[in-house]
């Protein structure tokens, strides 16, 4: 298992399902960058708790809304037109680059504000992955269920 957040979370969404599943969970309003850190959390048998919860989504929300999914929108945005447009699929991929860059940043804010929780303690995995998932769990149960079994297995 990859000791930082970051290169954890590059070879578990490179994981067969794990794709499939966090894009359906954002689809239904979960924060991929949060549901990976949660599943690092587990992994590294970080204990989870309504107070750990509270402070990841405190420093996640505000910088996906204001920094993550503005870019994500553009991009999104901008993709019919970019398909017959070769100038703005390059300001696209830009965009898009600029997106990987602001998940990657609030991945590391993610990291540093979990640094000092004690690992080793606890097998919570699936406590993680709700917490962070509780809304978008309900609209597709199914995304989570795809999502921990591709953890568990791996």
């Amino acid at each position: 298992m990859s000791s930082d957040l970051w290169s954890f979370s590059l070879d578990t969404y490179a994981q067969p399902g794990v794709e499939d599943a966090c894009l359906r969970l954002q689809g239904a309003g979960a924060n991929v960058c949060l549901l990976l850190c949660a599943a690092w959390l587990g992994a590294r048998g970080v204990a989870c708790n309504r107070q750990r919860l509270h402070a990841l989504q405190h420093v996640a929300l505000p910088w996906s809304r204001d920094v993550v999914e503005p870019l994500r929108q553009l991009r999104t945005r901008w993709k019919p037109a970019a398909a017959s447009d070769p100038q703005l699929a390059t300001l696209r991929a830009q965009v898009q680059a600029l997106e990987l860059a602001a998940e990657r940043q609030l991945l590391g804010r993610l990291e540093n504000s979990a640094q000092d929780w004690p690992a080793a303690q606890a097998n919570d995995l699936v406590a993680w992955l709700e917490g962070v998932a509780t809304d978008a769990a309900h609209l597709d149960r199914d995304a989570l269920q795809q999502l921990r079994a591709a953890l568990t297995s791996a």
